[in-house]
């Protein structure tokens, strides 16, 4: 039973990899995301990684033949959703990036930083107060966090290879704990790229976007 925690725990960090550097860099895009919008990125994420290997079970024990024949599309898949993301993550940045040099044509450094700490505390009095509304303009959507629990859990689908000789019990029991791991990974990726986030403001878009299509790029080769 140990040694069946442990591998279960070795195997969560090793597919969580991908989801904390996505979550990484969705808290470098939304340097002020709420609590209850942290927990919901993680909890997509972990909800994937379980959902992942659960199904690659299941086909394994009823269309190991076609799940064979899809098996070489799936990197491909998770690449073009986080090309597509992290491309749409630059753009937006740079556009920010871009409205930031516009407001201060001199580039006066020492003014920009007193700004940005100044929005910066205004922010933070808000977004300790559950009764606020959001101050962040980077909130990730739905839709968008949606892709990205599939394009980081994707490849978790092969693991449904590794349970071939679990029963249906174990093979839940396992995903469970990935899952749980999955959650805890996600939330300190959240929370360091929220502190750099705010450290280096536009420009956090733009290094999100690029970290997404380096995990992409990974998936393929």
């Amino acid at each position: 039973m140990v040694g069946f925690i442990v591998e279960s725990m070795m195997l969560g960090i090793a597919l969580a990899m991908d989801a904390f550097s996505v979550s990484l860099a969705n808290g470098l895009h939304d340097p002020y995301m709420k609590k209850a919008q942290r927990l919901k990125i993680a909890g997509c994420f972990a909800f994937f990684q379980f959902l992942m290997p659960m199904i690659g079970w299941v086909c394994i024990h009823t269309i190991v033949k076609t799940f064979s024949v899809v098996q070489p599309f799936i990197p491909w898949t998770g690449f073009l959703l986080l090309l597509f993301l992290g491309g749409k993550m630059i753009i937006e940045g740079w556009k920010e990036d871009r409205e930031n040099r516009a407001e201060d044509p001199e580039n006066d450094t020492t003014d920009k930083k007193d700004r940005l700490y100044s929005e910066k505390s205004e922010i933070t009095v808000h977004h300790d107060d559950e009764a606020g509304l959001d101050q962040s303009n980077n909130k990730v959507s739905n839709g968008l966090l949606f892709i990205q629990g599939i394009a980081t859990s994707i490849d978790a689908l092969s693991v449904g290879f590794a349970f071939a000789t679990y029963t249906m019990l174990s093979a839940f029991s396992a995903s469970c704990i990935i899952a749980v791991v999955t959650m805890i990974i996600c939330l300190g990726g959240i929370a360091i790229g929220r502190k750099f986030g705010m450290l280096f403001a536009g420009k956090a878009s733009i290094m999100g976007g690029i970290i997404l299509i380096i995990i992409g790029v990974k998936l393929i080769l």
